[in-house]
């Protein structure tokens, strides 16, 4: 089977249920995020040295091919298929407090660095608030039941944390941002921007 097919020369793609819409449609570039989100996140697995990070991330990256398949389909999803699950984003939500308690406090903003994984990490972390984004921007214009956006919103949060651990793990200092005009007190810090809610 050949790779390439010459259905797309024009602009236009197929989605799930046969529909053709143009390349550039708000759902071609939703699912292209999270594609692009899991390119990342296997570029962050090389980096990564720990077997249970590692196969926790591609846990996720099956889950976001799963989550691409999902923001392809136009349609209603059969009866068999219920998409992204609210138990997906719950496994996230653990494992986010697995590695949390190995932390310490966050008092200051983080920038992005410290060793190469944290930094990978940090990366995929804008490029999955990106995905979701987009998702957000479909479902505005698509309304739909789902838990795409928690799932990625969720996502985001466990890379900003993983990034943290691993600067950890690897004895690593986190770079942490200073203003111009000298320090925030640390009462000044609130909801970190790395999350956003």
């Amino acid at each position: 089977m050949r790779i390439y097919t010459k259905g797309g020369d024009r602009g236009e793609t197929g989605l799930i249920g046969g529909r053709r819409v143009g390349k550039d449609h708000r759902r071609i570039a939703a699912y292209g995020e999270v594609d692009e989100l899991n390119g990342q996140i296997g570029w962050l697995r090389v980096a990564v040295d720990d077997p249970d990070v590692d196969r926790f991330l591609g846990t996720i990256q099956s889950l976001l091919f799963e989550t691409g398949a999902e923001l392809a389909n136009p349609g209603p999803r059969e009866p068999d298929d219920p998409g992204v699950r609210e138990s997906d984003v719950l496994s996230i939500e653990r494992e986010i407090d697995r590695l949390e308690a190995d932390l310490p406090p966050l008092r200051r903003f983080i920038l992005p660095g410290g060793c190469e994984a944290a930094a990978r990490a940090q990366i995929t972390r804008s490029v999955c608030r990106r995905a979701e984004r987009g998702t957000v921007a479909l479902l505005r214009e698509e309304p739909g039941e789902t838990q795409i956006v928690p799932l990625l919103n969720r996502l985001s949060d466990y890379l900003f944390v993983l990034s943290r651990w691993l600067n950890r793990r690897a004895g690593t200092p986190e770079p942490t941002w200073s203003a111009r005009s000298g320090d925030p007190p640390e009462e000044e810090l609130r909801d970190r921007p790395e999350s956003i809610d």
